[in-house]
């Protein structure tokens, strides 16, 4: 059921996925095609602050604390795996695979290059403050508007 505290998590995940992903942008190699990168990381933002932080809310300030968190997680889980499984795909395209298996777990491989590049300091700082403050905003909108 839609109330406040599942639009504010959306909104505060996706402002957080868009942060992020400028803060991105100029890790990766020159001249990368980065196509549908911010839109498609603001969308699962908004769906991971829906699904996974707006229900959640309501049970206080250190659970709250944690849901901001848990959905900072969730959501750079659902993002490097997206993001991974569309490099996947671009590859796959170019028949660099052996086998559907190997492109596969290839998924997997190109999410934890995608995510050992973008863990530099302001990136994490970044996700930090933002958990806390989405998680925070979450709470006060289903104490204020329930």
């Amino acid at each position: 059921m839609p109330d406040a505290a599942r639009l504010v998590a959306a909104i505060s995940l996706a402002i957080i996925a868009f942060i992020v992903s400028l803060q991105v942008m100029p890790l990766m190699p020159e001249g990368t095609d980065f196509g549908y990168f911010v839109p498609l990381n603001i969308a699962i933002g908004v769906v991971c602050g829906w699904v996974v932080m707006g229900r959640r809310a309501g049970k206080g300030i250190t659970p709250a604390i944690n849901n901001g968190l848990t959905g900072v997680a969730v959501m750079m889980f659902w993002g490097l795996f997206v993001q991974g499984a569309y490099k996947m795909f671009r590859q796959s395209m170019r028949h660099l695979y052996n086998g559907p298996f190997e492109a596969l777990s290839d998924i997997f491989r190109i999410g934890l290059e995608y995510g050992m590049t973008i863990a530099v300091p302001n990136i994490i700082i970044t996700l930090l403050v933002g958990a806390l403050v989405a998680g925070l905003a979450t709470e006060y909108a289903w104490r204020t508007w329930r």
